[in-house]
């Protein structure tokens, strides 16, 4: 049950955010099952190839659209690393 709760808090979040759309939850949805592959950890680690093909996206500029406009109205901490050859790290709140 406790695997559920961050979901259920983003819900609980967005409800009145009209600026989230699917693809953030979508998106936001793929880092927890992500994190949750991981052990939980936090931050999590991550290239966008890794966690694309999980929120079912296939445009690498909305995914990175999405996670920077998720950092940006407070829902996730988003670190890019601009490195082909080291992850990007993301923080939940």
């Amino acid at each position: 049950m406790e695997t559920i709760n961050p979901l259920s808090h983003f819900f609980s979040a967005i409800e009145n955010d009209f600026r989230i759309s699917i693809t953030h939850i979508g998106i936001y949805a793929a880092l927890l099952q992500f994190r949750t592959d991981k052990g939980f950890i936090n931050p999590i680690e991550a290239y966008s190839y890794e966690i694309m093909p999980i929120a079912k996206i296939s445009a690498p500029y909305t995914y990175h659209k999405c996670v920077k406009e998720l950092s940006e109205y407070g829902y996730i901490r988003y670190e890019p690393s601009f490195k082909n050859n080291q992850r990007s790290k993301i923080y939940f709140q």
